[in-house]
């Protein structure tokens, strides 16, 4: 009996010391006058130091709670009273990235009631949305989709009012799995939300919606309706509107461009650049610090701009950066007609994809235009094929030149030899580069060679990259 009467008392001790929260004190005894152990065993029983998840700092717990799921989140605050407290805590719900699957599965089945269930619960302490709607398979998920973000949007425009920043990318609306109604549904959705939540948004990205004219500019507007200016500072209309419009000479367009006031960040198509966009630009350019641009062989760019029109803005807007990010437009008499010396250039990005072409000629490109924004480019990237003809010395001259640029990359045919002669300039201070990425292409099915050479390369030059460089070299077959 007094074997048995010690594994008892040893048994709740540990029972008591199992609450993951509280303290932690052992029950007293049913029948027990007073709820005291009157045996000489009490000294097993006293009350034991808390556990360090009931000491836990608001500030730590809220961080574990940080980073689990909802469903375990939901758990989590089942525990007890503070750690259901932490459940609804502002900070745990201010940033959200609702995705929804584009192919029927059981395992995204739940998507939808999740989306709907976080809104109407914690909707109100949102600050940033991020919707993504990945490759819709047919037009029952695009449906089901609509139908979804009318209720989501719906619900955050009756009981929100903190929401800063929306982002819904890659809708490809353009497509045939969106029907004309469902499209349309979606659309009205979509701008009837922005007229209400317009006056507090601050962010908005719609990149890759590829919308006609009127059906962008239709949303656009709800952000200024009923007053003749929006307070957007940040909006990414990449790829917004379909391929192969010419936006440019839209006078709609231009008029809905002409309410963005507060505007720091613009990203947008080449094919949306016109004139008229940049006296817009410059009548509110006291804010305007970055155009990034992106030129596709699909979109039409043929419009002629005037330098004066790029330098006025340059003038008014004294912070302003502007990059370009050009999709296999690569010959010298396209980019030259770009290309203008009045842009004040930061970064430019050309990228052939892979697809060759043996009239092209890079050459004049690295040895006439790019040299022209020594002065002001700090980054360039370079991603083509020019397995008809060798651009070492014309890259090493480029790099010399342009004393401000400080990130090179480039995917291209090149001999091994030209890491070492940028590696040696870098030691003698004739550039200035802090990111060095090489991809060296070849026509051989081995690159045992080529990376046997870059490793000696490495070892002659290992403290310099080691204390300057981000570097990324490497020989890549071709074949």
């Amino acid at each position: 009996m007094e074997l048995a009467s010690e594994q008892q008392l040893r048994g709740r001790s540990r029972q008591a010391r199992s609450s993951p929260c509280g303290p932690n004190w052992a029950q007293p005894e049913r029948g027990s006058a007073n709820g005291s152990w009157m045996d000489e065993e009490s000294e097993l029983i006293q009350p034991q130091d808390q556990s360090c998840w009931a000491t836990l700092p608001d500030v730590c717990l809220c961080r574990v709670f940080w980073w689990l799921g909802d469903r375990d989140r939901s758990r989590a605050a089942l525990v007890c009273r503070k750690w259901n407290q932490m459940m609804y805590s502002a900070d745990l719900w201010r940033y959200r990235t609702i995705t929804f699957s584009g192919r029927p599965s059981r395992v995204h089945a739940s998507e939808v009631e999740s989306a709907l269930w976080y809104v109407k619960k914690f909707g109100r302490y949102l600050e940033r949305l991020e919707v993504k709607f990945l490759n819709p398979y047919n037009a029952v998920l695009t449906k089901k989709f609509q139908v979804t973000m009318r209720g989501l949007l719906s619900c955050l425009s009756k009981s929100n009012n903190r929401l800063k920043s929306l982002s819904i990318q890659h809708l490809e609306l353009d497509r045939l799995v969106w029907r004309n109604s469902i499209r349309s549904s979606f659309i009205r959705s979509l701008s009837f939300f922005l007229k209400k939540m317009g006056k507090r948004l601050d962010y908005l990205n719609l990149k890759g919606a590829r919308l006609t004219v009127e059906q962008g500019c239709q949303i656009l507007d709800s952000l200024s309706c009923m007053r003749n200016e929006n307070v957007i500072s940040e909006l990414n209309i990449e790829d917004y509107f379909s391929h192969h419009l010419a936006v440019y000479s839209s006078p709609q367009f231009k008029k809905t461009m002409s309410t963005f006031h507060n505007l720091v960040s613009l990203n947008l198509n080449y094919n949306c650049i016109s004139d008229e966009l940049l006296e817009n630009l410059c009548e509110n350019a006291s804010t305007l610090q970055t155009i990034n641009i992106k030129c596709h062989i699909h979109d039409p760019h043929g419009q002629v701009i005037w330098g004066m029109s790029w330098a006025k803005l340059a003038r008014q807007a004294t912070n302003l950066k502007v990059n370009f990010f050009f999709e296999r437009i690569m010959k010298y008499e396209r980019l030259a007609r770009i290309l203008l010396q009045e842009i004040p250039i930061r970064s430019i990005s050309l990228r052939s994809c892979y697809f060759s072409d043996p009239d092209w000629s890079m050459r004049p490109t690295l040895i006439d235009l790019l040299p022209s924004f020594r002065h002001t480019l700090q980054k360039l990237t370079c991603e083509f094929n020019n397995n008809h003809e060798s651009l070492d010395e014309e890259l090493h001259l480029l790099i010399i030149s342009c004393r401000k640029l400080f990130y090179f990359k480039i995917w291209a045919f090149l001999d091994v030899s030209f890491v070492e002669r940028i590696l040696k300039s870098q030691k003698e201070r004739q550039c200035a580069l802090r990111i060095f990425k090489v991809r060296i292409y070849t026509n051989r099915y081995e690159t045992n060679e080529e990376e046997n050479t870059l490793r000696e390369i490495y070892r002659k030059y290992r403290k310099l990259i080691q204390s300057e460089l981000n570097y990324f070299v490497m020989a890549y077959s071709k074949m």
